[in-house]
C-alpha cells in the first residue's frame, strides 16, 4: 500500500514540475478550456478499450484520464481555487452521502432503488447549491 501512495505522490510531483518554471512549454500554455478536447478524446479511447475488452489499453486510457484530472487540479491549485486533495475529499464525501444504504441506516431492495435514491440526493444537493451559491 505504501508504494501505491508514493506512486500517487510522484504523479502529483511530476505534474507540478511540468507546470513549474523549468517545466514543459506546451503544458504551461494549457488552460481548463484547451484541455477539454483531450479529456473527451481519452474518454472515447477508454470506451473503445472497454468495448474491445482490452484490459491493457483500458489501464493506459484510465491513466490518461487520471492525467487530465491531475492536470486540471494542478491548474486550479496554481489559480488558488482547489487542489487534487480537495477533488478527492469532495468525491469521498459525495460517495458517502449518496450511499446511505451502505454508510447509513437506509435500506434498499434493488439496484433500481439505489439509482432512484442517488438521483433524489443529487437533485437535493443541486437545489441546495443553487440557493447557497
Amino acid at each position: 500500500m505504501k508504494n501505491k501512495k508514493l506512486n500517487f505522490i510522484r504523479l502529483i510531483s511530476i505534474m507540478k514540475r511540468l507546470l513549474g518554471p523549468d517545466g514543459c512549454p506546451w503544458d504551461k500554455k494549457q488552460t481548463h478550456k484547451t484541455l477539454l478536447k483531450y479529456l473527451k478524446e481519452e474518454t472515447r479511447e477508454f470506451e473503445s478499450a472497454v468495448l474491445k475488452k482490452d484490459f491493457e489499453n483500458m489501464k493506459e486510457e484510465l491513466g490518461d484520464i487520471l492525467l487530465q484530472v491531475v492536470f486540471h487540479s494542478e491548474l486550479a491549485r496554481l489559480e488558488k481555487k482547489f487542489d487534487i486533495s480537495d477533488v478527492i475529499n469532495t468525491l469521498n464525501e459525495k460517495l458517502i452521502r449518496r450511499h446511505p444504504h451502505v454508510f447509513g441506516d437506509e435500506k434498499v431492495k434493488s439496484s433500481f432503488d439505489v439509482i432512484k435514491k442517488w438521483n433524489e440526493i443529487k437533485k437535493k444537493e443541486k437545489s441546495q447549491r443553487g440557493r447557497n451559491g
